[in-house]
C-alpha cells in the first residue's frame, strides 16, 4: 500500500494543473488517470483565449503550439431567427487577454502534453487505475483511495488530502456526497470531427436551433470538432445510433445541409451528459474537487478547459496546506471554497443566463437582433466568455437595458 502527500484522482486539464502546480512546491503527489495517455476526450476541445497564461505557465505551450493546434480570433453565434453575433477576442473595449486568440486543439494532444508537464514537475503518473471508492479513517475523514487495476486486482493508496479531477460523473465527488444533479438544463451532446467541412475559418461557430445548437470549429490538422447538444428527452433513441442522430440533426437544418453533404465525418459519433452537475461545497474533511467534478452546467460558453486549469492553479496553495498541517486541513480547504466561488461565481451566473437564453428561441432571437447592431456589446459577452473580461460587464443592469433596447 502506497502512501503520498496528496492523490489527484483523473489526469485531465483539472488534474494535469493541480498536479502540476503541487509539485512545483515539492509536494509529493499522485497522478491516477484509469485510461492510458494519449487518450481521447469528448469535449468541444477549445482553449479560451486566457487559458494560455496556465499553460504558458507549466511550460507548455511552445510544445502545445508545435502540435499544430488551430487559432481562433473570435466567435460567431448565429440564431434561428438568422441574426448572427459576431465578437472578436481583439476588441477596444479595455480589455486584453494573456493571448489574442483561442487555441482549439484535439484533447488526445492536449491532455498528454499536460499529463507530461506534471510528470516533468515531479508528479507520478499512475495509469489504468481506476478508482472505484475513497477511504476514510475511523473519524470519517477521508484517507485515500482504492483502485481497481487493469488485471482486475484491487489495492489501496492512502494519502493525507485526495482531489477529485475526474470530471462529471466524479467517483470522488459521488462517494462523498458532494455532487448535485440539476433538473435543468438536461442537456445530451454527440461529438465527432469532420474532414473537408466548407467555410470553417478562424472564427468559432455555435449555431442556436429550435431543437439544439451544434458547435463547430477548426481544430487543426485538417480537422473540425462538430458538437451537437440537445435536450435529454430528443436524445432518447440516440443511444441505439448516434451516428444517425448527429448527421440527420445536420441535414435537417438547411443552412448546415449543404456544408456537411461534402464533408467526410472520420470516425463514430461519441455521446455523453446529460449535463448540469453541481456541488453545494467542493470539499469534504481530507477532500477536494476541481474541474468539472466541481461544477459542469452547460458547454455552450465552452470555457470548461480554462476553469480546470484555473481550478487547480487556484487550489494549490490551499491544498498544500492541507497536506501538510493536519490541524489546519479543514481551515484550507474551506478557504479554496470560498475562493473558488469568488473567482467563478460571476461566469455561474452568466453562464446560466446564457443557457437560459439558448433554451428559449424568443430570447436567442432577440438577443442576437440586438448584438448583430451592437458589436461593442458582442465583443465584451465574448471577452466574457473567453475569460478576459470580468464577468460584471455583461451582469450590469445598463448592458440588459441596452439588449432590450436594441433588439427591439
Amino acid at each position: 500500500m502506497r502512501k503520498t502527500q496528496v492523490i489527484v484522482v483523473g489526469a485531465g486539464p483539472g488534474g494535469s494543473s493541480t498536479a502540476w502546480h503541487l509539485a512545483k512546491l515539492g509536494i509529493d503527489v499522485a497522478l491516477l488517470d484509469r485510461a492510458t495517455f494519449p487518450r481521447d476526450k469528448i469535449c468541444a476541445e477549445y482553449l479560451s483565449p486566457q487559458a494560455s497564461r496556465i499553460i504558458a505557465a507549466m511550460g507548455a505551450m511552445k510544445q502545445l503550439e508545435a502540435s499544430g493546434p488551430a487559432q481562433l480570433t473570435g466567435m460567431r453565434v448565429r440564431a434561428p431567427n438568422g441574426y448572427e453575433i459576431h465578437g472578436s477576442f481583439i476588441a477596444d473595449h479595455g480589455y486584453r487577454a494573456f493571448h489574442d486568440r483561442g487555441i482549439a486543439v484535439r484533447r488526445s494532444i492536449l491532455d498528454a502534453i499536460l499529463v507530461e508537464q506534471a510528470q516533468a514537475a515531479g508528479a507520478t503518473l499512475v495509469q489504468r487505475a481506476r478508482v472505484t471508492d475513497v477511504i476514510r479513517d475511523g473519524s470519517g475523514r477521508t484517507c485515500g483511495v482504492t483502485i481497481l487495476d487493469s488485471d482486475g486486482s484491487t489495492r489501496e493508496m492512502r494519502a493525507p488530502l485526495v482531489i477529485g479531477a475526474d470530471g462529471l460523473r466524479s467517483v470522488v465527488g459521488r462517494r462523498l456526497g458532494l455532487t448535485r444533479v440539476s433538473r435543468i438544463p438536461r442537456r445530451i451532446a454527440f461529438v465527432a470531427h469532420f474532414r473537408n467541412l466548407p467555410g470553417v475559418t478562424e472564427v468559432g461557430e455555435m449555431h442556436v436551433e429550435k431543437d439544439g445548437y451544434v458547435g463547430i470549429a477548426d481544430v487543426g490538422n485538417g480537422l473540425t470538432t462538430v458538437a451537437l447538444v440537445v435536450p435529454a428527452r430528443a436524445a432518447r433513441d440516440a443511444a441505439v445510433d448516434p451516428d444517425a442522430m448527429l448527421d440527420e440533426w445536420l441535414i435537417g437544418h438547411p443552412h448546415l445541409a449543404a456544408r456537411f453533404a461534402v464533408a467526410e465525418r472520420v470516425e463514430p459519433v461519441r455521446a455523453t451528459g446529460p449535463f448540469a452537475s453541481y456541488t453545494k461545497r467542493a470539499w469534504a474533511r481530507g477532500a477536494a474537487l476541481v474541474g468539472d467534478a466541481a461544477d459542469f452546467f452547460d458547454p455552450f460558453t465552452g470555457e470548461g478547459v480554462y476553469s480546470a486549469l484555473r481550478g487547480g492553479e487556484l487550489l494549490t496553495p490551499f491544498a498544500a496546506e492541507a497536506a501538510t498541517n493536519a490541524a489546519g486541513a479543514d481551515r484550507a480547504l474551506a478557504a479554496y471554497d470560498r475562493a473558488r466561488h469568488a473567482e467563478f461565481h460571476g461566469k455561474w451566473r452568466v453562464e446560466r443566463l446564457i443557457a437560459a437564453t439558448v433554451a428559449v428561441p424568443a430570447l436567442i432571437n432577440h438577443a442576437a437582433r440586438a448584438l448583430s447592431r451592437r458589436k461593442e456589446m458582442a465583443d465584451v459577452l465574448v471577452g466574457v466568455a473567453g475569460d478576459f473580461v470580468p464577468a460584471s460587464q455583461v451582469l450590469r443592469v445598463g448592458y440588459f437595458a441596452r439588449l432590450l433596447l436594441f433588439g427591439v
